[in-house]
């Protein structure tokens, strides 16, 4: 018999109905399609109504995960949400979704590694399952990063968007799910890209000069350099682990932050980019949603299905990376 492994078993998104195009931002600050479409590859955004949080983004995909799994919220033995963009300090996000959903049995914690939250979310139920503590755990990656973008700096406003993306993970002995995982971090490095809390000091002052310091701010030089060779080796590094190579792997499903930083690392990787998927141009950097987003949509697309071997692999402020290698 093979070793526990925590499967997916079922996929579901939601995005807002908003869309802020690059015509739009053009009439908000210093920007062009062109400018924007260059330098990300993004067209479009998705914005949340000002009375929509990350919970409520997150409760819908939840329930379609749900629904795609074929199970109930009472099955459901632990929620884990990943983001930085929580409706409020506690409760948790991960409380609310479990309240407004009914998920009755269900333990719940929020974590954040930032973009890399929802990879860092898949290593830790994971690991919950594999223990054989739980059988059953739904994990988010949900934001609402439009609430802390500040609208006048066109260096971040043109990236940023809102979604959530979940997945039913359920125990398995038939040789799929979760192979392995790499993650990282470099708190060294924390200070490149910020959105601050409780704490603010001068420097949070000099970087945001709109008056609002609980913006996200961003060097976007030292970020990209960064993200395209943790991307490479990562997903280098967690197929060595689990004795699979490139050349096996169907899928690279990386964080959707910068089409420069997608073909940055496939061009590390010596990947074609057939074998990359992105949407990045639909959506924007959406933090810790972007990888479940991709991966629900992968799947809608045909692009994986069942028996695949595929990467999720990813970058986010902290600094912290990760990848997992999943046969689905």
């Amino acid at each position: 018999m093979c070793e526990i492994r925590a499967k997916i078993a079922g996929l579901g998104k939601f995005l807002p109905d908003r869309i802020l195009t690059n015509a739009d931002l053009e009439k908000m600050v210093d920007t062009s399609d062109e400018w924007i479409t260059t330098r990300t590859g993004i067209k479009e955004r998705r914005i949340a109504a000002d009375d929509v949080f990350a919970s409520d983004l997150a409760t819908e995909a939840a329930k379609r995960a749900l629904d795609d799994a074929g199970m109930s919220a009472e099955e459901i033995e632990l929620i884990i949400v990943a983001g930085v963009t929580p409706d409020m300090y506690t409760p948790s996000t991960s409380c609310i979704v479990q309240k407004n959903i009914g998920a009755v049995n269900a333990a719940a914690f929020d974590l954040n590694a930032a973009c890399s939250g929802f990879i860092y979310a898949m290593t830790a139920a994971n690991q919950f399952i594999s223990s054989g503590m739980y059988k059953n755990v739904l994990i988010i990656g949900a934001e609402c990063l439009s609430k802390v973008v500040e609208y006048k700096d066109r260096n971040t406003c043109v990236l940023f968007g809102d979604g959530a993306g979940a997945a039913v993970l359920t125990a398995a002995t038939d040789g799929t799910g979760v192979l392995g995982s790499v993650l990282g971090a470099d708190g060294a490095g924390g200070e490149c890209l910020t959105l601050c809390g409780i704490r603010e000091d001068e420097i949070d002052k000099e970087r945001r000069p709109y008056g609002n310091t609980r913006t996200i701010w961003m060097d976007g030089s030292k970020v990209m350099k960064f993200a395209v060779r943790v991307m490479a080796n990562s997903t280098k590094e967690v197929l060595e682990n689990v004795g699979k190579t490139l050349d096996e792997t169907k899928l690279i499903i990386p964080h959707q932050a910068n089409k420069r930083i997608i073909d940055g690392a496939a061009k590390r990787l010596e990947c074609d980019n057939d074998k990359i998927f992105s949407n990045v141009d639909k959506y924007g950097n959406m933090s810790a949603a972007c990888v479940p987003i991709a991966l629900c949509e992968a799947v809608e697309s045909g692009k994986l299905t069942r028996g695949d071997l595929f990467v999720l692999v990813g970058f986010g402020g902290g600094l912290t990376w990760g990848s997992t290698a999943i046969i689905y």
